[in-house]
């Protein structure tokens, strides 16, 4: 009975933990308590995308509620405090891939507006940010990240979809990677977030944005807490696995786990669900989803009052006889010392352009690309490759960082991720060395180009109305400035085009420009606003017929400004006073 009550309560203290924690995420996101069926609208799995189904076996393990490394080594800086380990703590690329998808997903999909951190958390439950598997700068992993195949009973039946191609089985579907995408979702949801030109639901910058482009999907605000339930439980149709997702999520928005090396040792969370000498798919007694323990183990100490029973010899089991239907495994071979190792790498070959250009801002079109080759100029496997950028554009790998390792494939080539140009212009150059060589590198030259000026909007200059007399020239000038956050914006081009009153379509009669011969023309090309963010657009004629018209004028940054102008109707004529005779 002592036992019964002791575990009793370790579970109340348990219990009490989880629902303070749901308290504290009910009313920081307004997400509903778990209960037990999901009923969430669009968010359950369609027979197209059956990402929601029972896929794997999360890792649901709570954050505790009181955090343990307040300081050192936390996202968003600070000191003091011990550091992370390995269960606790984001790797330093995964934490790159989460923040390069949030902050591509702010461009490809503004309305979202989804935070790194529901990305971190996702990554956190589905795979511990794919800890353990030997995760790498470039964003792949050593060993690859497969759920259990999908054969039906404890998890979904799904036949395989994608030949094989992402998950290695030709049969059934398994989830592959850091974020655990079943290969038909990964057709729909896929990204390229690392800018290699491939979709790789195995690659951590890849899967990270797949995932926001998953929870973004149907136009979901994920500002709204309803959108945010909804997005989460559609990866998972479980209340347990929205509440793991999204305490995760407000620990990291707290800042209170830091950033760990990719190689800080940890144990790999099996999504599989297996373990080793247990057959697939089979649920392990006595454990938790988040992997611990609910039995205890059997003591090996002796009851009191009892004696120790003095141990037996053991009896030595025969030797088992050899059979001819099973021949032993014949022993690995062993390196032969009069054959040659491989050769090592001699030098490093550029695959592609040695010069590059792009605009500010910009990302540039290809990767960098090399290929190690021995003294024959045979490839060369297995070399650590390095690829820097040196200069002081701003310039970047996609993950916001100037130095990152990639290694050779079979063929020698490794690539590094697509860089983004920084705001400056100006020149740097991207350096690729093979580590621990003295090699001569490969240098690639590149151009940042200013951006071209840019202006949020456009007005006219005064407010004197536009009218002129049938077959005579407007009297008043239209100015024309352009400004970006209320400052002049100069070298901005613009056309004018005369339209009818809605501003809509254009006009063959009523009022017009001159081109350089004299001629009536209806649509002209500006000069580029001058310093002062203005330009003045060429006289405005009338000919002879009356009524309103606008002057529809359209910036280079597709700003639109409508002036209207009135064309009066002809003055009556006076009747002769003079008296017949």
């Amino acid at each position: 009975m002592k036992i019964l009550r002791t575990r009793a309560a370790s579970v109340s203290r348990q219990g009490l933990c989880t629902a303070l924690l749901v308290a504290s995420l009910t009313a920081a996101v307004g997400v509903s308590p778990p209960h037990n069926t999901a009923g969430a609208d669009d968010s359950s799995p369609r027979p197209s995308d059956p990402q929601g189904k029972p896929h794997g076996v999360p890792n649901l393990a709570l954050p505790d509620l009181a955090p343990k490394n307040p300081g050192k080594g936390k996202p968003g800086g600070g000191t003091g405090g011990d550091a992370p380990d390995g269960n606790t703590g984001i790797p330093k690329t995964a934490l790159a891939a989460y923040q390069n998808a949030a902050r591509l997903a702010a461009t490809q999909l503004p309305g979202c507006h989804i935070p790194w951190e529901l990305i971190a958390g996702i990554g956190r439950v589905e795979s511990v940010h794919a800890g353990g598997y030997g995760l790498r700068s470039d964003g792949s992993t050593e060993k690859p990240i497969r759920g259990p195949r999908l054969t039906g009973g404890q998890f979904a039946e799904i036949r395989d979809t994608d030949k094989g191609r992402w998950d290695g089985d030709t049969e059934y579907d398994r989830a592959v990677g850091p974020t655990q995408f079943i290969p038909s979702t990964w057709e729909m949801s896929g990204a390229d977030g690392n800018g290699d030109g491939i979709k790789d639901p195995n690659n951590i910058f890849d899967a990270a944005l797949g995932t926001a482009h998953y929870l973004c999907a149907n136009n979901r605000d994920l500002n709204s807490s309803a959108d945010l339930d909804k997005a989460v439980l559609s990866y998972n149709q479980s209340r347990e696995y929205v509440t793991a997702v999204l305490a995760w999520m407000r620990t990291y928005q707290s800042g209170n786990v830091g950033t760990v090396p990719d190689d800080t040792p940890t144990t790999p969370h099996n999504p599989s669900g297996d373990t080793p000498g247990r057959s697939p798919n089979t649920p392990s007694r006595g454990t938790t989803p988040g992997g611990g323990s609910t039995t205890t183990p059997p003591s090996n100490k002796p009851s009191p009052g009892k004696q120790t029973p003095t141990p037996q010899k053991p009896t030595p089991k025969p030797k088992p006889k050899p059979d001819p239907q099973k021949p032993d495994p014949k022993p690995e071979p062993k390196p032969d010392p009069t054959k040659p190792g491989p050769s090592p790498v001699s030098r490093l070959e550029r695959i592609g352009a040695a010069e590059w250009e792009a605009t500010a801002g910009e990302t540039f079109t290809e990767p960098a690309k090399v290929r190690a080759l021995d003294k024959a100029g045979k490839p060369v496997a297995g070399t650590r490759v390095r690829f820097e950028i040196i200069g002081k554009t701003g310039a970047r790998f996609l993950g916001n960082t100037t130095k990152v390792t990639a290694p050779t494939g079979e063929d020698g080539r490794a690539a590094a991720p697509r860089v983004l140009a920084g705001d400056k212009a100006g020149q740097f150059t991207l350096r690729i060395t093979v580590e621990g060589k003295d090699l001569a590198p490969v240098d690639i030259n590149a151009t940042v180009k200013p951006a071209p000026a840019h202006a949020d909007k456009i007005v006219r200059v005064g407010n004197q109305r536009l009218e002129a007399s049938p077959n005579s020239a407007f009297e008043e000038e239209v100015v024309i400035q352009a400004s970006n956050g209320g400052k002049a914006m100069p070298g901005i081009g613009m056309t004018a085009t005369v339209a009818p009153a809605d501003g809509e379509g254009t006009v063959k009669t009523g009022p017009y420009f001159k081109d350089e011969n004299g001629k009536p023309v209806r649509e002209v090309s500006l000069d580029p606003t001058g310093k002062n963010g203005q330009v003045t657009l060429p006289k405005l004629f009338a000919d002879d017929q009356s009524g309103a018209y606008t002057i529809r004028i359209v910036s280079t940054d597709g700003q639109v400004l409508l002036v209207h102008l009135t064309v009066l109707a002809p003055k009556p004529t006076q009747p002769s006073t003079t008296p017949k005779t």
